[in-house]
């Protein structure tokens, strides 16, 4: 609809610092060559994939202390407007340990700070006043410490009224209920698939009967991340898959989110099911190719949507 807008919400944001060693080594001293901080969190990663598109989003979430502030004016340096909430604790620092001479990575994720009730109250009162007809929101991440596991589904229950569309990418507890209040799209990778339905997603027989399990409770799409195997995007009358080119990766970190924000690029376009597909794993797969977490252009983004392959089922 016209003047529609775009949300992403991040419960749990974080400043990723990249730190690059010449290789991984253990129980010795490694030396950095180059630091990077990204502001990261899976909802900004969208949002910051969906800018370089050319789709302009609201950023939602908590931040606290100095990490926090940190975060907020890297963000509106980058050209993204954002509504957080300020609470108490202090925003998380994720460190991501990058070897120069593999492209093997260590990632350590910090839990993020304990939300008070009042906190959480406050940014639900946010999603109550911006509950808009024809908005699409992109509910991601973890939730932080003291966030029940029902978070999103309340926010799910609070947008579907107002006629919002909602995409939900998160795993474990807050994707089980999540999914209960049933979202307009789901994005679980194999691994949180296979959590869900109880059994492993390794082909795409498996990545079909996964899919079904989630369209079965009334689920319209859903976007089954398969890593450097591409994408399952299904609805209840279609599924597609998409493939990537092979390219070279340099940080895996953020592909998701990157492969979120095309499906939305397509999305708000009204393209049809295999050229959200493709989109998505265009965006998710130019991502890999940066150091960066999240950083693509749009120029790189069209140049592997050209090269991603599809097929339907």
């Amino acid at each position: 609809m016209p003047n529609s807008m775009i949300v992403t919400v991040t419960p749990n944001p974080v400043v990723d610092r990249t730190l690059t060693v010449p290789a991984i080594a253990l129980d010795t001293v490694m030396r950095a060559t180059a630091i990077r901080d990204d502001w990261g969190g899976k909802g900004f990663n969208v949002s910051r994939v969906l800018l370089a598109l050319g789709m302009e989003s609201l950023a939602l979430g908590f931040i606290g202390g100095a990490t926090g502030q940190r975060l907020a004016a890297g963000l509106a340096a980058l050209g993204i407007p954002t509504d957080f909430v300020t609470i108490a604790g202090e925003t998380r620092t994720n460190i991501v340990i990058a070897a120069a001479d593999s492209g093997h990575y260590v990632k350590v994720n910090e839990a993020g700070p304990t939300l008070q009730p009042e906190e959480i109250a406050q940014f639900l009162d946010k999603v109550r006043q911006r509950a808009r007809p024809g908005d699409t929101w992109a509910l991601c991440g973890s939730l932080p410490p003291g966030v029940p596991d029902d978070f999103y589904a309340q926010i799910i229950h609070l947008l579907k009224p107002c006629g919002a569309r909602v995409l939900l990418d998160t795993s474990g507890a807050a994707l089980r209920a999540g999914c209960e209040a049933v979202p307009f799209l789901v994005k679980p990778n194999a691994e949180e698939a296979a959590a869900f339905v109880g059994h492993p997603v390794h082909t795409r027989e498996d990545a079909l009967d996964a899919a079904h399990a989630f369209l079965e409770r009334g689920i319209a799409q859903v976007a089954l991340s398969l890593g450097a195997e591409g994408l399952l995007l299904a609805t209840r009358e279609a599924a597609v898959f998409a493939v990537p080119p092979a390219v070279p990766v340099k940080n895996v970190t953020g592909a998701g989110d990157a492969l979120l924000a095309g499906l939305i690029y397509a999305l708000e376009r009204n393209l049809p099911l295999a050229e959200q597909a493709r989109w998505g794993v265009a965006a998710g797969t130019a991502s890999a190719m940066h150091e960066g977490v999240g950083v693509v252009t749009s120029e790189g983004v069209k140049a592997v949507y050209k090269q991603v392959e599809t097929s339907e089922r």
